[in-house]
């Protein structure tokens, strides 16, 4: 079973969700991480009580961890935290920017004496700035990079209905902790690593900001519809469910119009015959195809698109999320149960360590103090 940072020691002073969901990475690869929580506990413990008792966000996003609860006010506990993060090898915390430095926590300060330590932080808006104080919520991070901006209706912006970017964040920010591992191990140093909510987005926001930089085009909100694509986007089915489809080349677009719409002539009409044609023409497009599909269930729909070559697939809600065939499960122990959930979108050929339990509040504080204690 693959557990490739076994043997590493991850100090995480986080909370929220995208320090916590980098650790859990970690911890999901091997690593032992200690969750370094504040008085009361990570915040995110209380975002919701629906997974029998327990927070969604945070069993999602803290399984395999030791918890054990700080008060950084207290001079023992900051001094306890300070031992720990001397024999880490990777150190992670989301503090407001300035904070792990006024606590002698910055890079500067424990790598003097851990100097293969990987400091990684994680912030609204960076280290630098006039932002850097801004605090920094998934949407407003949506808000401020621009993605509500191509996001929703062209009556109004959606805020994307999972927390994107700190979900984002947190990916990039295990993949720069891997990186820096490997960087280490080549090179006998660790390094300090910033990583932020505003920016991680500003890079996935790259195209629409180059088609506008350089192309004078800002992508219009267009729903589930492609801005730039057609015929893109949900047509209704007999039964009230909904089938999306993606025609991307006019080869597909002959397809469709010969095997679904039984009108092989379209291939050449000037009207349709180019995907540029298609998009000037879309509500056209649309009409020609939502008849034919609005008159079969969504499942005969998926069988007569799929036998065309058609790229399409469901409007799935969570019931069909529950007993989708292509799905991947975990098991997760909790303080209140076990929980099943997706597993990861990655495979191993030798295997996977079967996930962490998720800890209780200071479950693991008695033991982690007496192994740090003065003479740990």
């Amino acid at each position: 079973m693959a557990r490739d940072l076994e043997g590493l020691l991850v100090v995480a002073l986080e909370q929220a969700v995208a320090a916590p969901l980098c650790t859990a990475r970690l911890a999901d690869a091997g690593a032992r991480v200690i969750k370094v929580e504040r008085p009361g506990g990570d915040f995110a413990r209380g975002y919701d009580r629906l997974v029998h008792g327990e927070s969604a966000y945070f069993v999602w996003a803290n399984r395999g961890k030791e918890s054990i609860c700080l008060d950084l006010r207290v001079a023992e506990d900051l001094a306890l935290l300070k031992r720990m993060v001397a024999q880490a090898d990777v150190f992670v915390q989301n503090l407001a920017p300035g904070a792990a430095e006024r606590l002698g926590l910055g890079a500067e300060a424990v790598r003097a004496g851990n100097p293969g330590l990987i400091h990684l932080s994680i912030s609204g808006y960076g280290d630098e700035g006039p932002y850097r104080e801004q605090k920094a919520y998934d949407m407003l991070i949506q808000g401020e990079s621009g993605l509500l901006s191509i996001n929703g209706t062209p009556e109004g912006a959606a805020r994307v209905g999972i927390s994107v970017c700190d979900i984002a964040a947190g990916e990039t920010a295990f993949a720069a902790v891997l990186q820096s591992l490997l960087a280490r191990g080549i090179r006998g140093e660790g390094r300090a690593v910033e990583v932020s909510l505003f920016h991680t987005m500003a890079d996935w926001m790259n195209v629409p900001y180059l088609q506008a930089a350089y192309g004078g085009a800002t992508p219009p909100r267009v729903g589930l519809r492609h801005p730039s694509i057609a015929p893109y986007g949900a047509f209704d089915c007999a039964d009230g469910r909904q089938v999306l489809l993606a025609v991307q080349s006019d080869r597909e677009w002959a397809m469709l119009a010969a095997r679904v719409l039984g009108q092989a002539e379209l291939a050449d009409d000037p009207r349709f015959a180019t995907n540029v044609a298609r998009v000037a023409h879309r509500e056209a497009v649309e009409a020609l195809i939502a008849p034919v599909l609005a008159g079969i269930d969504r499942e005969a729909a998926m069988a007569r698109l799929g036998a065309a070559g058609i790229a399409c697939g469901r409007l799935s809600g969570m019931e069909d999320l529950a007993v989708h065939p292509q799905a991947r499960r975990i098991t997760v122990e909790s303080p209140t149960g076990p929980v099943a959930m997706m597993a990861r979108g990655v495979r191993f050929s030798d295997g996977e360590a079967g996930a962490g339990a998720v800890p209780a509040l200071d479950q693991h504080g008695a033991v982690l103090r007496a192994e740090f204690g003065q003479g740990g």
